[in-house]
């Protein structure tokens, strides 16, 4: 069966996740950032550089999985998936989608070599956290923490709303990072933009494109 909503016809996972979204953003509207998960497009440029031999990847903020399917679609395997959600609301159904990922309940702030899998650093973390909404020094300990589990030449790749990078320049050199626009989605609702951020020393970000 499929389902109406503002008129288009969409299938009943997109319903259930978009209201998902907005129960979770009604009682914690800081912590999701938005009222309804972002859209396909979106997700396509933010794991555009992805690529299934990059190694395991970390997703920060996975919400449904909107980016996290997008991420199985570039070739990464299921089992190679760290997903970090602070939200409990969001926790058990990442569980029931990626049952061979690993699924975290957490703080990513928090985050360290230790909660990975095996040790094993990250290629890449894609991170769907409402950074503009969060305080800076929230900000610098989240990317502290992901870069943290990075491995070297890896990159973290983050959208906002806004008009420039959600990092500001002072934390990203503190932290000895820089920022690169990856692509701007004007199809998506509001538009978004997608930035790598990555060290600064000379390294290779996960895949050429």
């Amino acid at each position: 069966m499929f389902a109406q909503f503002r008129g288009v016809t969409v299938l009943p996972m997109l319903t259930n996740d978009v209201l998902s979204f907005f129960r979770s953003w009604t009682r914690a509207p800081l912590q999701v950032g938005a009222i309804a998960p972002s859209g396909e497009v979106l997700a396509e440029v933010i794991a555009s550089e992805i690529t299934g031999g990059c190694g395991p990847v970390m997703e920060l903020g996975p919400g449904t999985g909107v980016f996290t399917r997008a991420i199985l679609a570039r070739g990464v395997r299921e089992r190679d998936l760290t997903l970090v959600e602070c939200n409990t609301d969001f926790v058990p159904l990442l569980q029931a989608r990626f049952p061979e990922s690993r699924v975290l309940s957490m703080d990513a702030a928090r985050l360290s070599p230790l909660e990975l899998r095996d040790s094993e650093k990250v290629a890449a973390v894609i991170s769907g956290l409402p950074l503009l909404a969060m305080s800076p020094r929230k900000v610098f300990a989240i990317l502290a923490a992901a870069f943290g589990c990075l491995r070297s030449g890896g990159a973290l790749y983050q959208f906002t709303y806004g008009l420039t990078c959600p990092v500001r320049r002072p934390y990203l050199d503190r932290l000895g990072l820089k920022a690169t626009r990856v692509g701007r989605v004007i199809r998506n609702v509001p538009p978004a933009t997608v930035y790598r951020i990555s060290r600064r020393s000379p390294s290779r970000h996960v895949s050429a494109t």
